[in-house]
């Protein structure tokens, strides 16, 4: 049955049936003209984001599931990254009339798994016939009474840690580009994040003076938390290990697999800068160091062992 069979409402119906779960954070879910969300803190973290087919998803790359848990990620990862709590998703389904039913089921079911990964669940949203399939999430967050962590944070003498994995949903979508589907561990990474959404709040408990998560590649990142808190930043390429799969891709594919770690996206880990002395726990792996702003950094820059990174560009950029 195709969505222009079941017609609006009953798409509505059979998407929302699936997502079933309680939450304290939410005192009204799906079904009225919109949701109510308790925010104990009194302040709400807010984050969106919009995922079009054949720019950020294929739906021959990836089941229906897999892409609700990369639109559901890419929006809690944002509310992590701010030390907050997810709490709540508001979802937006534009897809041609043609489109299968059961694919709209599906994707809720990736939603509403990979929400409830954090807590959160899936309290509403809207449809619409669109030629092109797009799937708009936001995302709701409590602070717990703390206070956000920015991007205007870091200062010189930090150090500057990454938890998650890193350039294995770049590996996977090369990987894929090339027409392949092994290995399956990158190709599964690119696929569906796994995003360690609890040290979010927990980075927040040690004083992590800025945070971001990396959707757009390590440097690129770590550039917005460099502009923006006017420093520099100096990464290590040797602090990071390629794993086996990873090197073994790249050399068949005859790429550089340090261009995924530094400068590839999608994977949702956490970048955060601390204080010099903060004993980080075993899942943050301490990559570089915050600088004064200088010649290669003014106004905010990062640098490869204290150089230019010339593998190319630093990250993804949309319009580019």
């Amino acid at each position: 049955m195709t969505v222009a069979a079941a017609g609006e409402f009953g798409l509505i119906s059979r998407v929302t049936a699936r997502l079933g779960a309680e939450s304290p954070y939410v005192l009204l879910g799906p079904g009225d003209d919109a949701a109510l969300v308790a925010t104990p803190d009194r302040r709400v973290v807010a984050s969106t984001d919009v995922l079009v087919e054949g720019r950020h998803f294929r739906r021959d790359w990836s089941s229906a599931r897999d892409i609700g848990h990369r639109a559901a990620a890419a929006n809690l990862a944002d509310i992590a990254a701010m030390g907050g709590r997810p709490t709540a998703l508001l979802v937006a389904l534009c897809a041609p009339a043609n489109l299968q039913i059961s694919w709209a089921e599906e994707l809720a079911d990736g939603l509403a798994a990979e929400a409830a990964k954090t807590g959160a669940i899936v309290v509403g949203g809207d449809t619409s016939a669109s030629p092109t399939l797009t799937i708009a999430v936001t995302a709701l967050g409590d602070l717990e009474g703390r206070e956000p962590v920015v991007r205007t944070g870091a200062q010189p003498g930090d150090i500057v840690a990454v938890a998650g994995r890193i350039g294995h949903a770049a590996a996977g979508y090369t990987i894929l580009s090339r027409g392949f589907r092994s290995p399956k561990l990158l190709v599964e990474a690119f696929r569906r994040p796994e995003v360690p959404y609890h040290l979010g709040p927990l980075a927040a408990r040690l004083g992590a003076t800025s945070m971001i998560d990396i959707s757009d590649g390590l440097l690129a990142d770590l550039g917005h938390i460099a502009t923006a808190s006017d420093v520099g930043i100096d990464v290590r390429r040797d602090a990071f290990t390629v794993p086996a799969q990873m090197r073994d891709a790249a050399t068949a594919l005859g790429v550089d697999p340090y261009g995924w770690i530094l400068a590839g996206g999608d994977d949702h880990a956490l970048a955060a800068t601390f204080p010099a002395d903060t004993e980080l726990a075993a899942e943050w792996l301490v990559v570089g160091s915050v600088l004064p702003a200088g010649p290669f950094t003014a106004g905010g820059g990062v640098t490869v062992d204290g150089r230019r990174y010339t593998g190319g560009a630093p990250g993804w950029d949309h319009f580019r």
